[in-house]
């Protein structure tokens, strides 16, 4: 990446995370980049049939991102497409918006995360390849919640500090971390204390983790999304009931 005037950005890796219409023939992009985080832009023209740009602007594609301008919305110079992954299908495509969703409501607007535009990348990579995506997403959601600054303490209790148990059952208290469970709690709400210091390293070598996981970072997005609702998730579920 290189700037090569005021307000110039040059050969960012970026991914387009959102269009839409923009005055008669261009186009606003969200898009998610390395160094800068999520930017908006405004691709001019991008809408007419014979557009450089036009064919370039994809989802989950690995685009390379030129842009100047001051102020909240830049405008968008160069696209250059980095290739060689194929186009999201099917399910790994609504897993794929549903990603998209966490960051475009979650992140704010010119945060750089590179870590998290590396976890990104990766859990893309696995869709496109048809992959099991389930490490990769809950990787993500992981490193989101972290970059985010809601860091998850997942080795040792809340209060006490003592070293979570991995023979031992615990609730997972918002904010705060795990807590030993009493008779009071029931099984549906816990989480076992193997799983949970197997998730802080990143090790979902089994579905058993995996399950309790994804019932644990649902639980923790739902909670940060504060009442924002997901339509990825929504047409997720009525796909399933049919």
């Amino acid at each position: 990446m290189s700037g090569t005037g005021k307000g110039r950005v040059d050969g960012q890796p970026s991914y387009v995370l959102h269009t839409h219409p923009f005055k008669e023939t261009s186009l606003i992009v969200e898009a998610f980049t390395r160094d800068h985080g999520r930017v908006a832009l405004v691709a001019r023209g991008a809408r007419r049939p014979r557009s450089a740009m036009r064919g370039l602007l994809m989802a989950f594609q690995p685009l390379e991102l030129g842009w100047f301008g001051q102020g909240e919305m830049r405008t968008l110079a160069k696209v250059e497409w980095l290739g060689g992954q194929p186009l999201l299908q099917a399910q790994a495509l609504l897993l794929g918006y549903y990603m998209n969703e966490l960051l475009l409501k979650l992140m704010l607007r010119e945060d750089a995360h590179p870590a998290l535009f590396q976890a990104y990348a990766e859990a893309v990579h696995a869709l496109a390849l048809g992959e099991p995506s389930q490490a990769s997403l809950r990787r993500f959601e992981k490193t989101l919640l972290k970059e985010l600054g809601y860091g998850l303490t997942l080795d040792r209790e809340a209060g006490s500090g003592r070293p979570v148990e991995p023979q031992k059952r615990y609730a997972y208290v918002l904010e705060r971390g795990p807590v030993l469970l009493g008779g009071e709690t029931g099984e549906a709400e816990s989480f076992s204390g193997r799983a949970l210091l197997a998730i802080a390293q990143d090790d979902y070598g089994d579905a058993e983790i995996l399950a309790q996981c994804k019932q644990l970072m649902r639980m923790l997005i739902h909670h940060y999304l504060g009442g924002q609702r997901l339509s990825s998730r929504r047409v997720f579920m009525e796909l399933q009931e049919l």
